[in-house]
């Protein structure tokens, strides 16, 4: 699926550490909007999933009062109109006027007019959910189309990023990845309230392992740590970087404070937590672990502040 790494001829020299890690980090661009579009896939078809088990409760017992509604009706029916005119002939023996005949024709007239009403209301009801379902279930079984053909990305994905990590490993030996995962006090500055709740869950992350479609607490990907850090301090976001630009309060690098989110290129397929001084705590790619970095280290879409 993606080009090799490694020199095609046997005579150049090995790539070094570095390199190495600017080769992955380049594959990377190309890896994680694949990642960021299956989270997104597979968070609204679960959400599909729950609106239409939530609508077949609401159908069930408006079938079952249609039917019993019809059965009724079927009921007073045979009483009446089953029996053909003797019934009227009972009647008028039985009341003895035909007045009293009349009058409880009319009543049974009125009875039978209520319960078609109670049909109508319930069965309109129901027919409005049944249609808002059958939309919803051909969405679902769209985005369970995508979820799938995105899933089988993922094990391409996922043996690319064993491939590159094997590569990695090679080049490094036993020796430790990255250097020091913080570059000073996190957060480097604190703002309080909420953003102080969310940005510190962010720092303590520091040091666990990124694994695409992680949302905690063990390891993450990016979008996870922000959705995981956030949570945290009572404010929910979505499991997708797209979703998270959208469910905040734009704010400019100027303003920007500890505990807003970064977003960087211009698909948006990458989020951090802005911890304050020009510095992140973010989820970078498989092989680096959750760490402090320099919010310049890729192209800055914007900052999101949310809650």
């Amino acid at each position: 699926m993606l080009a090799g790494l490694l020199p095609a001829t046997q005579a150049q020299a090995a790539p070094t550490v570095d390199e190495i890690e600017s080769q992955i980090d380049t594959q990377w661009v190309q890896l994680e909007p694949t990642i960021e579009q299956y989270n997104k896939v597979h968070g609204q078809l679960l959400a599909n999933q729950k609106k239409s088990a939530d609508l077949q409760k609401k159908i069930q017992p408006l079938a079952l009062q249609a039917n019993m509604a019809l059965d009724r009706v079927g009921d007073l029916a045979s009483r009446y109109y089953k029996t053909g005119p003797s019934s009227d002939l009972n009647a008028l023996i039985t009341t003895g006027t035909p007045t009293q005949l009349a009058d409880q024709l009319t009543i049974l007239d009125h009875l039978a007019r209520q319960q078609q009403e109670q049909i109508a209301d319930v069965t309109a009801a129901r027919d409005k959910y049944d249609g808002e379902k059958r939309k919803l279930d051909e969405l679902i079984a769209q985005q369970k189309k995508q979820d799938t053909e995105l899933a089988g990305k993922r094990k391409q994905i996922n043996a690319e990023i064993d491939r590159l990590e094997k590569l990695r490993l090679t080049a490094y030996g036993s020796s430790s990845a990255g250097g020091a995962l913080r570059k000073g006090p996190c957060p480097a500055t604190y703002p309080g309230g909420a953003a102080g709740t969310a940005v510190k869950t962010a720092c303590a992350q520091i040091g666990k392992p990124y694994v695409w479609g992680s949302t905690g607490p063990n390891s993450f990907d990016c979008s996870g740590l922000t959705q995981y850090a956030w949570g945290k301090a009572g404010v929910k976001l979505t499991h997708f970087t797209g979703a998270q630009w959208n469910e905040g309060k734009a704010v400019s690098r100027a303003d920007a404070r500890a505990g807003d989110l970064v977003f960087f290129y211009g698909d948006l397929h990458h989020v951090g937590m802005y911890v304050g001084n020009g510095l992140m705590v973010h989820s970078p790619r498989s092989g680096k672990p959750v760490q402090m970095q320099s919010i310049d280290v890729m192209p800055v879409a914007g900052f999101r502040r949310p809650g």
